[in-house]
């Protein structure tokens, strides 16, 4: 099992930046890539970023491009996501995942575990 932690999230204005943590623990040696999801008020679960654990190759929503990063902090096996130049249409819960397996980056499908979820609200 692993177990993820999230954390950083909070109010901000818009075109204000936020930094989100998630912390693994546990199997953490079965983890082959670790992604951000979100969910906005009355809408799915979407894909926001992904970062494979090895190899560092990342993907990104074209929501996401060019405003936010994610990266890795190998001793801490921590997965971090900046955001910079927030959006009200960012508001969201967002969700730190991990997959062991190696299907698509993108597809929550392809994640076994899951954080609690930590709340971003972007004020205009």
């Amino acid at each position: 099992q692993v177990q993820l932690v999230e954390s950083g999230g909070g109010l901000v204005q818009a075109g204000g930046s936020l930094r989100l943590s998630c912390a693994a623990s546990g199997r953490t040696f079965s983890i082959n890539a670790m992604g951000w999801f979100r969910q906005a008020p009355g809408k799915e679960r979407e894909f926001v970023a992904a970062l494979t654990w090895n190899t560092r190759i990342t993907y990104y929503a074209d929501s996401a491009k060019g405003r936010f990063t994610i990266s890795r902090d190998n001793a801490k096996n921590t997965v971090y996501l900046q955001m910079n130049s927030l959006k009200p249409e960012d508001t969201a819960v967002y969700y730190c995942a991990a997959s062991r397996g190696w299907g698509t980056r993108t597809s929550q499908s392809n994640y076994d575990y899951w954080g609690q979820g930590t709340q971003v609200t972007v004020s205009s």
